[in-house]
């Protein structure tokens, strides 16, 4: 009965980070660039059962089957379908049609610049031309940080990433693709860093001016999940009830005899 209860217990720790990547999910569901996390369950190793020193078994050891201790979390992981493009007429809002990220520097505290990758593509200028994020972090090209005239009164993105201010070419943005997206890593909610082992490659998408890739979360199926989680979670509670109440007659049985 003990062992029921632990296998009740780490059912619901589960269910609970399930449920805590999909409210994640639906906090997210319209975050430009967002892309849904899902999770994996699995179950621990199975262990072999021994009855031992048992009289009818003249006091032998013997194997009586196997058992299994409960489910685990196994992996958690990116869903990197494309979002659907919303249309905003803003100059410096860009959407990636195709597979790849947009480069991006950020700047800690400390001053260090790391590149980090996104699919958010809100984007505005800077007083001094610098084309930044919502945070202030500037987009990348070949050039470095992406930089056009302040004094431009037609700024055009090509499909290749190529800009033109006043007719004139000033840079190209910067577009990465990895060939393995099992090395990169969350940063915050739409951001990714390059871990240890990441290999990059040319993008071939394009950019259109003027979109922003809206988050592929579906929010009828995450509430659809959600609830059968809850159910699932409720199970568990009921099953640890109902263990502590054998536990407490075999006790109360115990106590009588």
């Amino acid at each position: 009965m003990v062992r029921g209860l632990y296998t009740a217990y780490t059912g619901m720790v589960n269910e609970q980070k399930r449920l805590d990547i999909i409210s994640n999910n639906l906090a997210n569901s319209a975050t430009v660039g967002y892309k849904e996390e899902n999770v994996t369950s699995r179950s621990f190793k199975d262990l072999m059962m021994t009855k031992i020193k048992d009289g009818s078994e003249a006091y032998l050891d013997r194997e009586i089957g196997v058992s299994n201790p409960g489910v685990k979390i196994g992996e958690t992981y990116m869903n990197w379908d494309q979002g659907s493009l919303r249309e905003t007429d803003n100059t410096y809002d860009m959407a990636i049609q195709g597979d790849g990220f947009f480069a991006i520097k950020v700047v800690d505290a400390n001053g260090d610049s790391t590149i980090k990758y996104t699919r958010n593509g809100q984007f505005s200028i800077t007083s001094d031309g610098y084309i930044v994020d919502v945070d202030g972090n500037k987009l990348q090209g070949a050039n470095g940080d992406v930089q056009v005239p302040v004094d431009a009164t037609d700024i055009a993105i090509k499909l290749n990433g190529a800009i033109y201010a006043d007719g004139v070419q000033v840079d190209t943005i910067t577009l990465t693709d990895f060939d393995d997206y099992n090395y990169l890593e969350l940063y915050g909610d739409n951001m990714y860093t390059a871990v240890d082992g990441a290999t990059t490659k040319s993008s071939a998408a394009t950019i259109l001016q003027g979109f922003t890739e809206q988050s592929n979360v579906n929010v009828i199926d995450e509430m659809v999940s959600m609830i059968t989680i809850t159910r699932a979670y409720e199970a568990g509670q009921k099953m640890i009830k109902t263990q502590d109440d054998l536990l407490n007659q075999a006790v109360s049985s115990v106590g009588k005899v």
